[in-house]
């Protein structure tokens, strides 16, 4: 499942992350790719390891996580820590496949959903599309600026070469609380029915509790401790 979360940072917000992140350190990204993904890995990462970095990270990890449609599409058990990319003319990052384990330690998950949030307005940078592959099709995404796109970590994606700009975004990954994506699609329909339903439904009518009911009734059987 692919969904576009829109407006996830406000104008403001992106603004005011955009102004702190310039001020940081940043580096060669093959550094933290692995061994496949590093031959095709052509952008640069930011040192989130200072104070400024980790209030960034803070707060993007808040925003991400707390979001209504994330926990409702991705059943989050774990986030990873989200990174920043940067690609300047000539970046890109080939096509690929996100690591099954993703961190180190006791910060260490399984990528079962990755997420690009765009922090560059569009028409500043030419190129830099998130190409994700389908069976038969591939669909490039360039969203506006506070977009947040959620995609299966088992596609293979690819960002297109920048050819004019700079493009600049958070990625990272979730370790979902239901593991098999079908099943978390299913969810996904009904909490989108489910908020549909409550325009028109009280709470305590037949027709809602019998949705939650089978809602929380497919969670018990699928979802990991």
């Amino acid at each position: 499942m692919l969904i576009t979360v829109s407006g996830l940072l406000s104008r403001d917000e992106l603004a005011d992350l955009r102004d702190q992140a310039a001020g940081l350190r940043w580096r060669d990204g093959a550094e933290t790719a692995g061994a496949q993904a590093r031959r095709v890995k052509r952008n640069e990462q930011a040192d989130l390891s200072s104070r400024a970095g980790a209030k960034i990270r803070e707060r993007l990890l808040e925003a991400i996580s707390t979001h209504p449609v994330v926990s409702a599409a991705a059943q989050p058990m774990r986030f990873s820590r989200p990174l920043l990319s940067r690609a300047g003319e000539g970046g890109g990052y080939g096509l690929h496949v996100d690591n099954a384990l993703m961190g180190h330690g006791e910060g260490r998950i399984r990528s079962d959903v990755s997420y690009t949030l765009f922090l560059t307005d569009p028409a500043d940078y030419a190129g830099g599309e998130l190409v994700i592959e389908h069976p038969g099709a591939s669909q490039a995404l360039k969203p506006p600026a506070g977009d947040l796109v959620l995609y299966p970590s088992t596609s293979l994606h690819r960002v297109n070469e920048v050819r004019a700009g700079s493009r600049l975004a958070a990625v990272g990954w979730i370790q979902s609380r239901i593991r098999d994506s079908a099943q978390r699609e299913l969810v996904f329909d009904l909490e989108n029915l489910r908020t549909e339903l409550a325009s028109s439904h009280a709470p305590e009518s037949p027709e809602m509790l019998t949705l939650s009911k089978t809602i929380s009734n497919l969670v018990r059987m699928w979802a990991e401790a």
